[in-house]
């Protein structure tokens, strides 16, 4: 007999944004030996779970069953027998529609502990996510939840289409789309207006969200015209007229868009958040990582010898922070920096500088290698000349990416500087997403998930290691209708001489400046 007590959580996931799960239901999650998850569970949950999470999928899609109601009861209670902790992931509310309840039975007759933790259900937040309040006291004050999957030719319906017709609710049907013909038939036979607003709410809370409306005179005609498809929720009543003005999430400046990110997936998250904000999916396509160089004795030396430097410049993020872990691994800390000052290009390199309690003597306006060379001319960006910071003589350590422009170093020894230029990172291509990539360009007709609408390049690495990604006699084919976005004119540059066309060149060369100028894109499309 097994000594550990299993225990089952049903969970409900939430309508489809992973954000919208309860901090229980994720907590559940991180704790769980086994996660078994159904199709309408978001799969970013997923990554929540233990390294050694045993992963279940269980979905069931449109009559597409990977496992039957009945095996699934059995699979729960079985691992819960083994003495496992199972978290069961349900889209929406796991007694709302979910069949949670039969799962609780299933548990129960086999003496099994579980918990039942409550999700946000579709049915409310769907038509939130659409302008759609549920209730209103200028319109109703119930709501009634009905499955909308009662096959239309059975001999007696067990919905009271009568009561519901009269009733003054709001309506939500769940899984009805291709009941929709009869549903409409059967409201207005039964005593309600036709002109009574109706919505169909798709894949509600996602980037993929799409919403019809209509009345219930034409809403069949309007769905068949926009090609809606399951998984659909339909909303009945007067507060549907609402939406005109409450819409707020199919309003976002990247509502649909589908955007590639090929940053390294370490560095991506900030990225990826803004443009989720605005309503992108966002695809991670990695085509580079940042690893510290095989040799890194020279830095190392560099950091022994740290007292001869008189400057210490880092041009990114990637340099502030490999500087440090060698620094720190070395088992010194800041006080032998002390004696330094410091330059950084952009204010994100200066922020992380700032996090290990050093402040920046020079930061140049612009955020390319040229502007420090500028800043320390004491020019500005209008070529205005001001104080000139005096460097001849002076030892600069410049620990950066082994594959960086060689720009700097060459205009700062023209000035009379001794430059130390140190590898102090390296970045490698990436080729594992190769195939996903190739398979979401080809814009498959049948397929609504292979349209790319916007590729990002953060640097020029990730421009030639994005090219080197595709067969270069499809190259044309690929890009076509796929709007490049560079994060500066470096990076444009390498764009256009490795043959793509940088539609969207932001003016401020950082991540913030990269999602700006893409939104002010998108807005004058």
């Amino acid at each position: 007999m097994n000594p550990k007590k299993g225990k089952v959580y049903l969970i409900g996931a939430g309508p489809g944004d992973p954000q919208l799960i309860t901090i229980k239901g994720m907590e559940c999650i991180k704790k769980a030996d086994v996660v078994v998850y159904d199709y309408l569970a978001a799969p970013a949950l997923l990554k929540y779970a233990k390294k050694d999470a045993q992963i279940i999928y269980v979905g069931k899609k449109g009559g597409d069953h990977t496992m039957s109601q009945d095996k699934i009861n059995e699979l729960l209670a079985d691992k819960g027998k083994q003495g496992l902790l199972v978290a069961r992931l349900k889209g929406g509310d796991p007694f709302i529609f979910g069949r949670g309840g039969e799962e609780a039975e299933t548990l129960i007759e086999a003496g099994i502990e579980f918990e039942v933790v409550p999700g946000v259900t579709s049915a409310v937040a769907a038509p939130a996510y659409a302008g759609i309040p549920l209730t209103h006291r200028d319109y109703t004050s119930s709501v009634s939840l009905i499955t909308g999957h009662e096959d239309p030719l059975k001999e007696e319906s067990s919905i009271k289409w009568d009561t519901l017709a009269k009733s003054g609710s709001t309506l939500v049907f769940f899984m009805g789309v291709k009941n929709l013909p009869n549903i409409c038939e059967q409201l207005i036979k039964n005593g309600k207006s036709p002109d009574t607003p109706v919505a169909l709410v798709r894949w509600g809370t996602t980037p993929k969200q799409q919403t019809v409306s209509g009345t219930l005179s034409n809403i069949v005609q309007k769905v068949m015209e926009a090609k809606l498809k399951p998984p659909s929720l339909i909303v009945v009543g007067e507060v549907v007229s609402l939406r005109e003005q409450m819409q707020w999430f199919e309003k976002r400046p990247f509502h649909g868009k589908r955007i590639v990110v090929t940053r390294a997936r370490e560095q991506a998250s900030d990225l990826v958040a803004s443009l989720t904000e605005l309503g992108a999916t966002c695809i991670e396509i990695p085509t580079i990582k940042v690893i510290p160089p095989s040799d890194n004795s020279p830095l190392e030396n560099a950091i022994e010898n740290i007292k001869t430097y008189d400057w210490l410049i880092f041009t990114s993020v990637n340099g502030v922070k490999f500087f440090f872990d060698t620094l720190f691994k070395m088992g010194k800390d800041v006080r032998i920096l002390g004696h330094l000052k410091f330059a950084c290009i952009g204010p994100v390199t200066k922020e992380e500088l700032q996090g290990h309690g050093i402040i920046c003597d020079v930061l140049p306006e612009s955020y390319r290698a040229e502007s420090i060379v500028d800043a320390f001319q004491g020019l500005n960006s209008q070529g205005v000349k001001g104080k000139e910071i005096d460097i001849k003589g002076k030892r600069v350590l410049l620990p950066r990416a082994k594959e960086a422009r060689s720009v700097l170093p060459e205009e700062l020894t023209k000035m009379g500087a001794i430059i130390d230029e140190v590898t102090t990172y390296i970045t490698e291509q990436v080729v594992d997403a190769k195939e996903e990539l190739l398979k979401l360009l080809e814009k498959s007709s049948d397929d609504e998930n292979s349209d790319i609408d916007i590729v990002t390049f953060t640097s020029s690495s990730t421009v030639k290691n994005f090219k080197a990604l595709l067969p270069e006699d499809k190259f044309s084919e690929l890009m076509k209708g796929v709007t490049v976005a560079c994060i500066g004119p470096i990076t444009a540059d390498t764009a256009i001489a490795e043959g793509f066309k940088p539609d969207i060149i932001a003016t401020e060369y950082t991540i913030p400046g990269l999602v700006n100028a893409m939104v002010e894109a998108v807005k004058n499309n």
